[in-house]
């Protein structure tokens, strides 16, 4: 017969609560579902489904940073894009137009900043528009069967 040491410990009460329900459930004692909890704390399996949880945690991460990544690339190819059109097709004003032009300049860009805080105050960015806008355009293109 193999001889059991007795310890106390001390548990939270709710933690406690909820070793009793285990216990009633399974019909065994209190003393069982600590002894199996700390076994398998203990074990090697443990470590190694801890091992587990945190590679399918680190993957997720990975894609994560894989889309924000992509998302970056595509903010800065629009950007200079953008840059390089407006650089393009921009004639220099005349000496006499550049006092209206910073006027009108300065109202369009606190017209932007404006638009530019309701969309992210909305959570609705440009990228997933874009993402939406795209996937319905290659739904309509498809040929129906």
């Amino acid at each position: 017969m193999q001889t059991k040491t007795r310890m106390n410990v001390y548990f939270d009460p709710e933690l406690l609560k909820k070793v009793e329900a285990l216990a009633l459930r399974r019909n065994i004692s209190k003393s069982a579902v600590i002894e199996a909890a700390v076994a398998s704390f203990l074990s090697a399996d443990a470590s190694e489904r801890l091992e587990a949880v945190f590679a399918r945690r680190m993957d997720r991460i990975g894609r994560q940073i894989d889309e924000l990544d992509e998302d970056i690339a595509i903010v800065g190819e629009t950007l200079s894009l953008f840059i390089r059109f407006w650089l393009t097709i921009t004639p220099p004003l005349p000496d006499s137009a550049q006092a209206s032009a910073r006027a009108k300049g300065a109202e369009r860009f606190e017209n932007f900043l404006q638009t530019l805080g309701r969309k992210l105050a909305g959570g609705d960015r440009f990228l997933k528009e874009l993402s939406r806008d795209v996937e319905a355009s290659q739904e309509v293109a498809k040929p129906s069967p």
